[in-house]
């Protein structure tokens, strides 16, 4: 029986420890809902961070971020090319930090992770909400060749506020081997039209000589009368009236 107890523990203690390694410690990564007319874009620059082997300048690549048709996630448009010859199939990730003036990609830290999940286990694509939120090649396949893809990856927030938010981060182009090629910064390319939430509605009115429309501001607030201002201006005619009559007879 004691045997049989430990041996229990033992696969329990084993199961538990595969589940913390296949998610984060604050569990697996949640849909996010993007408002629509969001646009983010990356574009790597000429030079390469670090060059090696058979490339030729540096690989040329961008990624465009807009928010998903349905609303939940981001739709992403990546495009490589001008890959080196050797060293491949190449990742691609959202990173922590933007990319420092000095190009240094090693500054913009490790992966977009906020659900710290760690990179010790491999992502299973199967189930990419166990895997980094930053690991795109991770959860939408390598680079091997020229490459051209769009998905829509639901975990990741195109607005300021969530952690998974990366519109202020960077993403960094590697090698199989982590070494990291080149790294390029998102910028913010539009937004949503902000009009509507204004407090104050304009009417357009048509004048009778057929002239343009003329806005009209409807107020926000109006001037609250004072209390009983009707029934005093009331009663002091009232009075006047009574003392008019009084001098009359008293003549």
């Amino acid at each position: 029986m004691k045997s049989f107890s430990v041996v229990s523990i033992i696969a329990a203690a084993a199961v538990g420890r595969v589940a913390s390694q296949s998610t984060g410690e604050l569990g697996d990564a949640t849909i996010v809902s993007n408002p629509a007319g969001v646009v983010y874009e990356a574009v790597l620059p000429e030079k390469p961070f670090y060059k090696a082997g058979s490339l030729e300048g540096n690989v040329q690549g961008s990624i465009v971020a807009v928010t998903a048709p349905d609303g939940k996630g981001v739709e992403f448009k990546v495009r490589f090319s001008n890959l080196p010859k050797e060293g491949g199939p190449f990742t691609y990730h959202l990173h922590v930090d933007p990319v420092p003036e000095d190009g240094n990609c090693t500054k913009t830290l490790a992966h977009l992770d906020p659900f710290i999940r760690g990179e010790a286990t491999k992502c299973d694509s199967s189930k990419p909400e166990t895997c980094q939120v930053g690991d795109l090649s991770g959860k939408h396949g390598a680079v091997a060749v020229d490459y051209e893809k769009t998905y829509v990856d639901p975990y990741l927030s195109i607005v300021e506020g969530p952690g998974s938010f990366f519109g202020n981060r960077s993403f960094v182009f590697h090698f199989a081997n982590k070494t990291r090629i080149s790294c390029a910064n998102f910028k913010l390319i539009t937004k949503p039209d902000t009009h509507d939430n204004c407090s104050t509605t304009t009417a357009a009115t048509m004048s009778g000589t057929g002239a343009a429309p003329t806005a009209t501001s409807s107020p926000t607030s109006s001037i609250v009368p004072f209390p009983g201002a009707a029934s005093t201006s009331g009663a002091s005619i009232s009075l006047m009236m009574a003392g008019f009559a009084a001098v009359l007879f008293a003549l």
